[in-house]
Protein backbone atom coordinates (compact mmCIF):
# COMPACT_ATOMS: atom_id res chain seq x y z
CA UNK A 1 0.00 0.00 0.00
CA UNK A 2 2.78 2.44 0.90
CA UNK A 3 4.58 1.71 -2.37
CA UNK A 4 1.38 2.30 -4.38
CA UNK A 5 0.78 5.58 -2.52
CA UNK A 6 4.37 6.71 -3.19
CA UNK A 7 4.13 5.89 -6.89
CA UNK A 8 0.75 7.65 -7.14
CA UNK A 9 2.24 10.73 -5.47
CA UNK A 10 5.19 10.73 -7.89
CA UNK A 11 2.89 10.40 -10.90
CA UNK A 12 0.67 13.23 -9.64
CA UNK A 13 3.58 15.58 -8.95
CA UNK A 14 5.25 14.67 -12.24
CA UNK A 15 2.07 15.38 -14.20
CA UNK A 16 1.56 18.73 -12.48
CA UNK A 17 5.21 19.71 -12.95
CA UNK A 18 5.39 18.96 -16.68
CA UNK A 19 2.00 20.49 -17.51
CA UNK A 20 2.85 23.49 -15.33
CA UNK A 21 6.21 23.85 -17.08
CA UNK A 22 4.57 23.65 -20.51
CA UNK A 23 2.18 26.49 -19.54
CA UNK A 24 4.83 28.56 -17.76
CA UNK A 25 7.38 28.69 -20.61
CA UNK A 26 5.13 30.64 -23.06
CA UNK A 27 3.87 32.73 -20.14
CA UNK A 28 7.45 33.62 -19.21
CA UNK A 29 8.27 34.54 -22.82
CA UNK A 30 5.18 36.77 -23.14
CA UNK A 31 6.18 38.63 -19.97
CA UNK A 32 9.94 38.88 -20.56
CA UNK A 33 10.43 39.33 -24.32
CA UNK A 34 8.90 42.86 -24.42
CA UNK A 35 11.69 43.93 -22.04
CA UNK A 36 14.37 42.98 -24.58
CA UNK A 37 15.19 45.84 -26.99
CA UNK A 38 14.75 45.04 -30.66
CA UNK A 39 12.03 42.41 -30.30
CA UNK A 40 8.75 43.76 -31.75
CA UNK A 41 6.36 41.85 -29.51
CA UNK A 42 3.58 44.38 -30.12
CA UNK A 43 3.56 43.36 -33.77
CA UNK A 44 3.29 39.67 -32.82
CA UNK A 45 0.95 39.78 -29.81
CA UNK A 46 -0.65 43.06 -28.73
CA UNK A 47 -0.51 43.97 -25.05
CA UNK A 48 -4.32 43.93 -24.85
CA UNK A 49 -4.36 40.28 -25.97
CA UNK A 50 -1.16 39.30 -24.15
CA UNK A 51 -2.60 40.09 -20.71
CA UNK A 52 -5.56 37.77 -21.28
CA UNK A 53 -3.31 35.01 -22.61
CA UNK A 54 -1.09 35.37 -19.52
CA UNK A 55 -4.15 35.14 -17.27
CA UNK A 56 -5.33 32.00 -19.08
CA UNK A 57 -1.88 30.36 -18.84
CA UNK A 58 -1.21 31.29 -15.20
CA UNK A 59 -4.59 30.32 -13.73
CA UNK A 60 -4.29 26.50 -14.11
CA UNK A 61 -0.67 26.63 -12.96
CA UNK A 62 -1.57 28.48 -9.76
CA UNK A 63 -4.88 26.84 -8.86
CA UNK A 64 -4.38 23.32 -10.26
CA UNK A 65 -0.65 22.62 -10.16
CA UNK A 66 -0.08 24.81 -7.09
CA UNK A 67 -3.20 23.89 -5.13
CA UNK A 68 -1.25 21.67 -2.70
CA UNK A 69 0.89 24.64 -1.62
CA UNK A 70 -2.14 26.77 -0.80
CA UNK A 71 -3.66 23.87 1.17
CA UNK A 72 -0.44 23.42 3.15
CA UNK A 73 -0.10 27.16 3.62
CA UNK A 74 -3.67 27.44 4.99
CA UNK A 75 -3.04 24.54 7.38
CA UNK A 76 0.10 26.26 8.66
CA UNK A 77 -1.93 29.40 9.33
CA UNK A 78 -4.71 27.54 11.13
CA UNK A 79 -2.30 25.70 13.39
CA UNK A 80 0.06 28.69 13.58
CA UNK A 81 2.84 26.34 12.49
CA UNK A 82 4.37 28.77 10.03
CA UNK A 83 6.76 27.31 7.45
CA UNK A 84 7.99 27.77 3.90
CA UNK A 85 4.54 26.90 2.47
CA UNK A 86 3.17 29.89 4.36
CA UNK A 87 5.52 32.18 2.44
CA UNK A 88 4.83 30.44 -0.88
CA UNK A 89 1.07 30.79 -0.45
CA UNK A 90 1.34 34.47 0.51
CA UNK A 91 3.89 35.34 -2.20
CA UNK A 92 2.18 33.53 -5.05
CA UNK A 93 -1.26 34.64 -3.92
CA UNK A 94 -0.17 38.29 -3.78
CA UNK A 95 1.50 38.20 -7.23
CA UNK A 96 -1.43 36.40 -8.87
CA UNK A 97 -4.17 38.41 -7.12
CA UNK A 98 -2.48 41.71 -7.96
CA UNK A 99 -2.20 40.70 -11.63
CA UNK A 100 -5.81 39.49 -11.87
CA UNK A 101 -7.11 42.82 -10.59
CA UNK A 102 -4.79 44.60 -13.01
CA UNK A 103 -6.34 42.67 -15.91
CA UNK A 104 -10.02 42.71 -14.89
CA UNK A 105 -10.22 46.15 -13.26
CA UNK A 106 -7.17 48.25 -14.15
CA UNK A 107 -9.15 51.40 -13.36
CA UNK A 108 -8.95 50.58 -9.65
CA UNK A 109 -5.23 51.34 -9.64
CA UNK A 110 -4.05 54.92 -9.20
CA UNK A 111 -1.76 56.55 -11.73
CA UNK A 112 1.32 55.75 -9.62
CA UNK A 113 0.76 52.03 -10.34
CA UNK A 114 0.94 52.53 -14.11
CA UNK A 115 4.00 52.07 -16.27
CA UNK A 116 3.83 53.25 -19.89
CA UNK A 117 0.10 53.64 -19.47
CA UNK A 118 -0.68 50.13 -18.15
CA UNK A 119 -0.45 48.26 -14.87
CA UNK A 120 2.41 45.74 -14.77
CA UNK A 121 1.49 42.06 -14.52
CA UNK A 122 3.32 39.40 -12.49
CA UNK A 123 1.64 36.20 -13.59
CA UNK A 124 5.01 34.75 -14.68
CA UNK A 125 6.48 35.23 -11.18
CA UNK A 126 3.63 33.26 -9.58
CA UNK A 127 3.83 30.48 -12.19
CA UNK A 128 7.63 30.15 -12.07
CA UNK A 129 7.60 29.83 -8.27
CA UNK A 130 4.94 27.11 -8.41
CA UNK A 131 6.87 25.13 -11.04
CA UNK A 132 10.19 25.41 -9.21
CA UNK A 133 8.73 24.31 -5.87
CA UNK A 134 6.91 21.48 -7.64
CA UNK A 135 10.26 20.34 -8.99
CA UNK A 136 11.64 20.28 -5.44
CA UNK A 137 8.65 18.30 -4.19
CA UNK A 138 8.99 15.84 -7.08
CA UNK A 139 12.68 15.27 -6.34
CA UNK A 140 11.88 14.73 -2.66
CA UNK A 141 9.14 12.21 -3.50
CA UNK A 142 11.49 10.28 -5.78
CA UNK A 143 14.16 10.30 -3.06
CA UNK A 144 11.63 8.85 -0.59
CA UNK A 145 10.74 6.20 -3.14
CA UNK A 146 14.39 5.22 -3.62
CA UNK A 147 14.77 5.01 0.14
CA UNK A 148 11.74 2.72 0.29
CA UNK A 149 13.44 0.56 -2.34
CA UNK A 150 16.38 0.16 0.06
CA UNK A 151 14.00 -1.24 2.70
CA UNK A 152 12.35 -3.51 0.13
CA UNK A 153 15.82 -4.75 -0.88
CA UNK A 154 16.40 -5.76 2.74
CA UNK A 155 13.08 -7.60 2.80
CA UNK A 156 14.00 -9.36 -0.44
CA UNK A 157 16.90 -11.01 1.38
CA UNK A 158 14.46 -13.26 3.20
CA UNK A 159 13.34 -16.64 1.89
CA UNK A 160 9.92 -16.77 0.25
CA UNK A 161 9.15 -20.45 0.90
CA UNK A 162 10.33 -23.31 3.11
CA UNK A 163 10.15 -27.11 3.31
CA UNK A 164 8.08 -27.96 6.41
CA UNK A 165 8.16 -31.44 7.94
CA UNK A 166 4.78 -32.91 8.86
CA UNK A 167 4.18 -35.10 11.89
CA UNK A 168 4.16 -38.22 9.66
CA UNK A 169 7.62 -37.35 8.31
CA UNK A 170 6.52 -36.17 4.87
CA UNK A 171 7.55 -32.79 3.52
CA UNK A 172 5.52 -29.90 2.11
CA UNK A 173 6.58 -26.61 0.60
CA UNK A 174 4.85 -23.63 2.23
CA UNK A 175 5.17 -19.86 2.18
CA UNK A 176 7.35 -18.49 4.97
CA UNK A 177 4.50 -16.39 6.37
CA UNK A 178 2.57 -19.64 7.05
CA UNK A 179 5.24 -20.99 9.39
CA UNK A 180 4.61 -20.96 13.13
CA UNK A 181 6.83 -21.20 16.18
CA UNK A 182 7.79 -24.82 16.78
CA UNK A 183 7.47 -25.91 13.13
CA UNK A 184 10.27 -28.18 11.88
CA UNK A 185 11.82 -27.10 8.58
CA UNK A 186 14.43 -28.79 6.39
CA UNK A 187 17.09 -26.51 4.86
CA UNK A 188 19.14 -27.97 1.98
CA UNK A 189 22.51 -26.74 0.61
CA UNK A 190 22.19 -23.40 -1.19
CA UNK A 191 18.84 -22.53 0.40
CA UNK A 192 18.18 -19.57 2.65
CA UNK A 193 17.30 -20.14 6.28
CA UNK A 194 13.59 -19.17 6.34
CA UNK A 195 13.33 -17.73 9.87
CA UNK A 196 15.24 -17.54 13.15
CA UNK A 197 15.45 -20.81 15.00
CA UNK A 198 17.61 -23.68 16.28
CA UNK A 199 19.12 -26.72 14.55
CA UNK A 200 17.56 -29.96 15.85
CA UNK A 201 19.03 -32.42 13.34
CA UNK A 202 22.11 -32.45 11.09
CA UNK A 203 25.01 -30.01 10.69
CA UNK A 204 26.21 -27.51 8.12
CA UNK A 205 28.22 -24.38 7.36
CA UNK A 206 26.18 -21.21 7.04
CA UNK A 207 27.11 -17.93 5.37
CA UNK A 208 26.19 -15.25 7.95
CA UNK A 209 28.00 -12.38 6.20
CA UNK A 210 24.77 -10.38 5.86
CA UNK A 211 24.63 -10.19 9.66
CA UNK A 212 28.25 -10.33 10.83
CA UNK A 213 30.26 -9.20 7.79
CA UNK A 214 32.49 -12.27 8.19
CA UNK A 215 33.34 -13.81 4.79
CA UNK A 216 33.85 -17.35 6.08
CA UNK A 217 30.92 -19.65 6.68
CA UNK A 218 30.19 -20.62 10.27
CA UNK A 219 29.87 -24.27 11.24
CA UNK A 220 26.57 -25.14 12.86
CA UNK A 221 25.40 -28.29 14.59
CA UNK A 222 22.51 -29.50 16.74
CA UNK A 223 21.55 -26.88 19.34
CA UNK A 224 23.14 -23.95 17.53
CA UNK A 225 20.98 -20.94 16.63
CA UNK A 226 20.48 -19.91 12.98
CA UNK A 227 19.28 -16.58 11.62
CA UNK A 228 16.68 -16.09 8.92
CA UNK A 229 17.91 -14.98 5.45
CA UNK A 230 21.41 -16.41 6.00
CA UNK A 231 22.54 -18.96 3.38
CA UNK A 232 23.12 -22.66 4.01
CA UNK A 233 26.25 -23.72 2.14
CA UNK A 234 27.12 -27.38 2.59
CA UNK A 235 25.11 -29.85 4.64
CA UNK A 236 21.38 -30.39 5.06
CA UNK A 237 19.76 -29.84 8.44
CA UNK A 238 16.42 -29.64 10.19
CA UNK A 239 15.62 -26.59 12.31
CA UNK A 240 12.88 -25.62 14.72
CA UNK A 241 11.32 -22.21 14.13
CA UNK A 242 11.89 -19.93 17.13
CA UNK A 243 10.78 -16.50 15.90
CA UNK A 244 8.32 -15.31 13.26
CA UNK A 245 7.10 -12.02 11.85
CA UNK A 246 8.34 -8.84 13.46
CA UNK A 247 10.36 -10.75 16.08
CA UNK A 248 12.98 -12.02 13.60
CA UNK A 249 16.35 -10.32 13.38
CA UNK A 250 15.84 -9.24 9.75
CA UNK A 251 12.46 -7.66 10.58
CA UNK A 252 14.03 -5.77 13.48
CA UNK A 253 16.75 -4.47 11.14
CA UNK A 254 14.10 -3.27 8.67
CA UNK A 255 12.13 -1.61 11.50
CA UNK A 256 15.31 0.11 12.69
CA UNK A 257 16.04 1.48 9.21
CA UNK A 258 12.42 2.67 8.78
CA UNK A 259 12.45 4.36 12.19
CA UNK A 260 15.76 6.05 11.43
CA UNK A 261 14.39 7.43 8.15
CA UNK A 262 11.40 8.92 9.96
CA UNK A 263 13.52 10.44 12.73
CA UNK A 264 14.51 14.10 12.66
CA UNK A 265 18.02 15.41 12.90
CA UNK A 266 18.82 18.22 15.39
CA UNK A 267 19.28 20.67 12.51
CA UNK A 268 15.69 20.01 11.37
CA UNK A 269 14.33 20.69 14.87
CA UNK A 270 16.36 23.90 14.97
CA UNK A 271 14.98 24.92 11.58
CA UNK A 272 11.40 24.34 12.76
CA UNK A 273 12.02 26.52 15.82
CA UNK A 274 13.60 29.28 13.74
CA UNK A 275 10.75 29.15 11.20
CA UNK A 276 8.27 30.04 13.93
CA UNK A 277 10.04 33.39 14.31
CA UNK A 278 11.38 33.69 10.78
CA UNK A 279 8.04 33.70 8.92
CA UNK A 280 6.43 36.50 10.99
CA UNK A 281 9.71 38.42 10.65
CA UNK A 282 9.61 38.08 6.86
CA UNK A 283 5.98 39.22 6.75
CA UNK A 284 6.87 42.25 8.87
CA UNK A 285 9.83 42.97 6.57
CA UNK A 286 7.51 42.82 3.55
CA UNK A 287 5.14 45.37 5.14
CA UNK A 288 8.04 47.68 5.98
CA UNK A 289 9.38 47.30 2.42
CA UNK A 290 6.03 48.33 0.95
CA UNK A 291 5.75 51.37 3.23
CA UNK A 292 9.33 52.57 2.60
CA UNK A 293 9.15 52.18 -1.18
CA UNK A 294 5.68 53.78 -1.32
CA UNK A 295 6.83 56.84 0.62
CA UNK A 296 10.38 57.37 -0.62
CA UNK A 297 10.77 55.20 -3.72
CA UNK A 298 10.87 56.37 -7.37
CA UNK A 299 7.75 56.48 -9.52
CA UNK A 300 5.59 54.45 -9.74
CA UNK A 301 6.28 54.28 -6.01
CA UNK A 302 3.31 52.23 -4.77
CA UNK A 303 3.62 49.71 -7.60
CA UNK A 304 7.32 49.23 -6.92
CA UNK A 305 6.57 49.01 -3.21
CA UNK A 306 4.06 46.20 -3.75
CA UNK A 307 6.39 44.41 -6.16
CA UNK A 308 9.33 44.54 -3.76
CA UNK A 309 7.14 43.47 -0.82
CA UNK A 310 6.07 40.39 -2.80
CA UNK A 311 9.73 39.79 -3.73
CA UNK A 312 10.67 39.76 -0.03
CA UNK A 313 8.03 37.11 0.66
CA UNK A 314 9.24 34.95 -2.23
CA UNK A 315 13.03 35.10 -1.88
CA UNK A 316 12.86 34.52 1.89
CA UNK A 317 11.37 31.05 1.38
CA UNK A 318 13.75 28.56 3.10
CA UNK A 319 13.22 25.92 0.40
CA UNK A 320 16.79 24.63 0.49
CA UNK A 321 16.71 23.77 4.20
CA UNK A 322 13.16 22.49 4.01
CA UNK A 323 13.92 20.07 1.18
CA UNK A 324 17.63 19.28 1.30
CA UNK A 325 17.84 18.20 4.94
CA UNK A 326 15.11 15.51 4.99
CA UNK A 327 16.04 14.25 1.52
CA UNK A 328 19.74 13.90 2.40
CA UNK A 329 18.90 12.03 5.61
CA UNK A 330 16.49 9.62 3.91
CA UNK A 331 18.81 8.86 1.02
CA UNK A 332 21.87 8.58 3.28
CA UNK A 333 20.25 6.10 5.66
CA UNK A 334 18.78 4.05 2.81
CA UNK A 335 22.11 3.91 0.96
CA UNK A 336 23.92 2.91 4.14
CA UNK A 337 21.43 0.08 4.66
CA UNK A 338 22.22 -1.28 1.20
CA UNK A 339 25.90 -1.37 2.17
CA UNK A 340 25.17 -3.21 5.40
CA UNK A 341 25.51 -0.14 7.64
CA UNK A 342 22.60 0.34 10.04
CA UNK A 343 21.89 3.85 11.34
CA UNK A 344 19.97 4.02 14.61
CA UNK A 345 18.58 7.56 14.10
CA UNK A 346 19.08 10.73 12.07
CA UNK A 347 21.10 12.36 14.84
CA UNK A 348 23.86 9.79 14.24
CA UNK A 349 24.16 10.97 10.62
CA UNK A 350 24.68 14.54 11.77
CA UNK A 351 27.11 13.57 14.54
CA UNK A 352 29.30 11.24 12.46
CA UNK A 353 31.09 14.13 10.75
CA UNK A 354 32.82 14.82 14.07
CA UNK A 355 34.45 11.37 14.14
CA UNK A 356 38.20 11.37 13.48
CA UNK A 357 39.03 7.79 14.54
CA UNK A 358 37.21 4.58 13.61
CA UNK A 359 37.91 1.47 15.71
CA UNK A 360 36.79 -1.91 14.32
CA UNK A 361 36.21 -4.87 16.63
CA UNK A 362 37.17 -7.56 14.09
CA UNK A 363 38.82 -7.96 10.71
CA UNK A 364 35.88 -9.62 8.99
CA UNK A 365 33.96 -6.39 8.58
CA UNK A 366 36.85 -4.83 6.66
CA UNK A 367 37.30 -7.54 4.05
CA UNK A 368 35.85 -7.87 0.58
CA UNK A 369 33.61 -10.68 1.82
CA UNK A 370 35.36 -13.34 -0.25
CA UNK A 371 38.58 -15.23 0.69
CA UNK A 372 41.45 -14.82 -1.78
CA UNK A 373 44.94 -16.28 -2.03
CA UNK A 374 47.37 -13.39 -1.47
CA UNK A 375 50.66 -15.31 -1.19
CA UNK A 376 51.74 -18.73 -2.46
CA UNK A 377 55.08 -20.30 -1.44
CA UNK A 378 56.39 -23.81 -2.25
CA UNK A 379 59.38 -25.69 -0.90
CA UNK A 380 62.66 -25.83 -2.84
CA UNK A 381 62.60 -28.21 -5.77
CA UNK A 382 58.81 -28.23 -6.08
CA UNK A 383 56.99 -27.04 -9.18
CA UNK A 384 54.69 -24.16 -8.19
CA UNK A 385 52.09 -24.82 -10.90
CA UNK A 386 51.99 -28.56 -10.14
CA UNK A 387 51.43 -27.95 -6.43
CA UNK A 388 48.70 -25.37 -7.08
CA UNK A 389 46.94 -27.56 -9.68
CA UNK A 390 47.01 -30.60 -7.37
CA UNK A 391 45.73 -28.60 -4.37
CA UNK A 392 42.96 -27.08 -6.50
CA UNK A 393 41.99 -30.54 -7.82
CA UNK A 394 41.51 -31.77 -4.25
CA UNK A 395 39.69 -28.59 -3.19
CA UNK A 396 37.28 -28.94 -6.12
CA UNK A 397 35.81 -31.92 -4.25
CA UNK A 398 35.74 -30.15 -0.90
CA UNK A 399 32.96 -28.13 0.74
CA UNK A 400 35.36 -26.04 2.83
CA UNK A 401 34.80 -22.24 2.60
CA UNK A 402 38.46 -21.69 1.57
CA UNK A 403 38.29 -24.21 -1.28
CA UNK A 404 36.91 -21.65 -3.74
CA UNK A 405 39.82 -19.29 -3.06
CA UNK A 406 42.36 -21.96 -4.07
CA UNK A 407 40.28 -22.90 -7.12
CA UNK A 408 40.07 -19.25 -8.22
CA UNK A 409 43.85 -18.94 -7.92
CA UNK A 410 44.30 -21.95 -10.21
CA UNK A 411 41.80 -20.58 -12.74
CA UNK A 412 43.65 -17.26 -12.85
CA UNK A 413 46.77 -19.19 -13.90
CA UNK A 414 44.76 -21.18 -16.51
CA UNK A 415 45.92 -24.44 -14.93
CA UNK A 416 44.30 -27.75 -15.85
CA UNK A 417 43.28 -29.85 -12.86
CA UNK A 418 44.43 -33.49 -12.75
CA UNK A 419 41.95 -36.27 -11.86
CA UNK A 420 41.70 -37.31 -8.19
CA UNK A 421 41.04 -40.82 -6.84
CA UNK A 422 40.52 -42.03 -3.30
CA UNK A 423 39.29 -38.63 -2.07
CA UNK A 424 38.73 -38.42 1.69
CA UNK A 425 37.63 -35.56 3.93
CA UNK A 426 38.32 -35.64 7.64
CA UNK A 427 36.56 -33.13 9.91
CA UNK A 428 39.28 -30.97 11.41
CA UNK A 429 41.98 -33.00 9.61
CA UNK A 430 41.85 -31.70 6.03
CA UNK A 431 41.41 -33.58 2.77
CA UNK A 432 43.48 -36.17 0.90
CA UNK A 433 43.54 -38.11 -2.34
CA UNK A 434 45.70 -39.77 -4.97
CA UNK A 435 46.90 -37.84 -8.04
CA UNK A 436 49.00 -39.59 -10.73
CA UNK A 437 49.70 -42.39 -8.28
CA UNK A 438 51.01 -40.04 -5.60
CA UNK A 439 49.21 -39.34 -2.30
CA UNK A 440 48.39 -35.67 -1.64
CA UNK A 441 47.18 -34.08 1.58
CA UNK A 442 45.73 -30.57 2.05
CA UNK A 443 44.85 -29.20 5.46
Amino acid sequence: MEEEHAQREIRDLSRKFWIGLALTLPLFLLAMLPMIPGIPMEGIVSSSISKWVQLALATPVVFWAGRIFFVKGWRSFKGWNLNMFTLIAIGVGAAYGYSVVAVLAPGLFPASFRHHGSVELYFEAAAVIIVLVLLGQLLEARARSRTGESIRALLDLSAKSATRLKDDGTEEEVAVDRLSIGDRVRVRPGEKVPLDGTIVEGASSIDESMITGEPLAVKKQVGDPVVGATINQTGSFVMSIGKVGADTLLSQIVQMVSKAQRSRAPIQKTADTVAGYFVPGVMLAAVITFIVWSLWGPEPAMALGLINAVAVLIIACPCALGLATPVSIMVGIGRAAQEGILVRDAEAIETIEKIDTLVMDKTGTLTAGKPKVTRFVVSAGSDKNEVLASAAALESLSEHPLALAILDQAREGNLSLPPVTGFQSTTGGGISGVIDGQPWHVG
